[in-house]
C-alpha cells in the first residue's frame, strides 16, 4: 500500500525536507550567510539592517532552488543585484556565486558537526517502495546530495541521483523548471506520466506539475499545505508514512 495511482511505476524524491532533516541546517547556514552580508551592506550604505527570515524568506526565495538561484532571488527581494561571477568563485567574492559558496562552507561545517538526521516515516516509505519493486531516484538542487545520502545511509535505497553537480554538468535548469525531474525519470527509464514526484518545496511542486508527472505529492513540513496544493500538488501529507495508511489513489 503506497497510496499511489496504479499508473505510477517509479518514484522521484526530493532530498532535503522530504527524506532528510537537513532543511533546518540549510536555513541556519543561509541566515548566517545573508545576515553577515546584509549587515555589512547596511554599515556601508547607512541603511537599516533587516535580517533574513529563516522561515518565510527561506521558503519563498531559497527552498528547492539551485544555490545561485536562491541567492539571486532573495537579493532581488531586497532590491540588491550582484554580478553572477563564476561557479568556482571564492567564498570571499562579492558575487552571486561567491555568496552561495560562502553559504556552502557554513553548511558543510554544520553537517560535519551535527550530522544528518532522516525523517523515519519517509525512510519507511522509501523502503516500502523498494520492496514493491518501483525504481527510485533522488532529485535535489543540492551539490552536496551524494555526501548527505551517504551520511544518512540512504545511498543503497536509490537507483539514480540527479543533484546540483549533475545539473551543472548537463546544463539542466533548476526548479521550478522540470529539467532535473525529467532527467531523473529518464535515468529510471520511465515517461514522466508514470512517475510520482515527492516534494516539500513550492518550487519543486511547480517543477513536478510543469513536467507533466503522473502524481505530485506535496510534503508539508512548515505549514504551507494550501500553497503546495495551489502550486500543483495532487495531495499534501505531513509525512510520506501517511500514504501507506491510505487506500490506493484512483
Amino acid at each position: 500500500m503506497l497510496g499511489l495511482p496504479a499508473r505510477i511505476t517509479a518514484c522521484l524524491f526530493d532530498l532535503d525536507g522530504v527524506l532528510t532533516q537537513t532543511a533546518q541546517v540549510h536555513r541556519v547556514a543561509w541566515a548566517q550567510t545573508f545576515d553577515s552580508y546584509l549587515r555589512d551592506q547596511a554599515a556601508v550604505g547607512g541603511g537599516e539592517f533587516l535580517a533574513f527570515d529563516p522561515a518565510s524568506d527561506y521558503n519563498r526565495y531559497v527552498d528547492g532552488r539551485p544555490r545561485a538561484d536562491g541567492v539571486r532571488t532573495f537579493l532581488a527581494s531586497r532590491g540588491i543585484v550582484l554580478p553572477d561571477g563564476e561557479p568556482d568563485d571564492p567564498p570571499t567574492a562579492e558575487t552571486v556565486n561567491g555568496l552561495g559558496n560562502r553559504k556552502n562552507v557554513v553548511l558543510l561545517q554544520r553537517l560535519r558537526t551535527d550530522g544528518v538526521e532522516v525523517f523515519p516515516g519517509s525512510v519507511d516509505y522509501l523502503r516500502a517502495v523498494a520492496r514493491a519493486g518501483l525504481p527510485r531516484a533522488v532529485v535535489s538542487a543540492s551539490a552536496n546530495a551524494e555526501e548527505v545520502l551517504a551520511a544518512a545511509g540512504l545511498t543503497d535505497l536509490l537507483d539514480a541521483r540527479v543533484d546540483g553537480v549533475v545539473a551543472r554538468a548537463e546544463g539542466l535548469r533548476g526548479k521550478p523548471y522540470p529539467d532535473t525531474f525529467l532527467a531523473g525519470a529518464a535515468r529510471l527509464g520511465v515517461p514522466p506520466g508514470q512517475a510520482a514526484v515527492f516534494e516539500d518545496a513550492i518550487a519543486g511542486v511547480e517543477a513536478g506539475r510543469a513536467g507533466g508527472f503522473g502524481y505530485v505529492v506535496g510534503v508539508d513540513r512548515v505549514g504551507q499545505g494550501p500553497e503546495l496544493l495551489a502550486a500543483g500538488a495532487d495531495i499534501v501529507v505531513a509525512d510520506l508514512a501517511e500514504l501507506m495508511e491510505q487506500e490506493t489513489a484512483a
